[in-house]
């Protein structure tokens, strides 16, 4: 069985990007443009993984990460924030909202599917 993760971004290049990267490691890849529409399928049908951008239209990425947390159907499901932000204190905001990990943009394409790999060990 295939691990399945949910990317949650709405820029369709990067979508393209971490999809053909991690279907080529064989993960199950499922992409949702907008936050509320993530919140709303974890819940309906629970991912292994969550990729979450954090800037997003309309509700951001660290209130839809709240959100998941708070609910009792998806409070287990590892939430990893992937973000242009890389100012100081960054990391330890999408931390302090339940996100397990941190993955900056431009994304690594050689070790994406390992540090996914990892955060799934390590919840």
């Amino acid at each position: 069985m295939k691990t399945r993760v949910m990317l949650v971004e709405d820029n369709q290049m990067n979508s393209r990007l971490v999809e053909y990267v991690l279907e080529r490691d064989g993960f199950e890849i499922t992409i949702i443009a907008s936050a509320e529409e993530a919140v709303q399928a974890a819940a309906d049908d629970p991912p292994n993984i969550i990729l979450m951008d954090i800037q997003l239209p309309g509700m951001d990425g660290i209130e839809a990460t709240r959100r998941l947390k708070q609910n009792p159907l998806t409070a287990k499901i590892p939430v990893v924030a992937i973000t242009a932000h890389a100012m100081r204190g960054d990391e330890e905001r999408v931390r302090a909202v339940g996100c397990e990990g941190y993955i900056l943009k431009p994304i690594n394409t050689r070790e994406l599917a390992g540090t996914v790999r990892k955060f799934l060990v390590a919840s």
